[in-house]
Parts: structure tokens; sequence; C-alpha cells
């Protein structure tokens, strides 16, 4: 089985959803340090946006948000 398939089957569960949920908030929380970060910081917490990116895009965020809007 493939990882596509893996995450499309993960997308049946509401649990899945709220993880994902959560790693969104993380980068977004991220997104928000970088204003006061420092100059060696930014470099940091930009690795972790780009991770947190890679997470949601691998597990179809948007459409899992669309799919559970009225739960998370």
């Amino acid at each position: 089985m493939s990882i596509e398939k893996d995450i499309k089957a993960l997308h049946n569960h509401e649990h899945f959803a709220r993880f994902i949920s959560v790693i969104n908030d993380l980068r977004e929380q991220s997104i928000g340090e970088l204003s006061d970060a420092t100059t060696d910081h930014i470099q940091q917490i930009s690795g972790r946006i780009i991770a947190f990116d890679d997470m949601l895009q691998l597990s179809d965020w948007k459409n899992l948000e669309k799919r559970y809007k009225d739960l998370l």
C-alpha cells in the first residue's frame, strides 16, 4: 500500500483531522514567532514551518479541513 492510500484511509477518521489541525496550529504559531526572532533563530523557525507545510501538504489538509470543518 502506498503512503497516499494510507493517508486517504486516515481521512475517514476525525481523530486524524484533529491531529493535522494541531500541526496547522503549530505552523501558525511558528509564523507568529518570526516577528520577534533574532536573525539566527529565523532559520530554525523557517525550518519548522517548512516541515509543518510538508506534513500539511502530504495529508491533504485543505480537503481534510473542509470535510471536518464543523468538528475542528
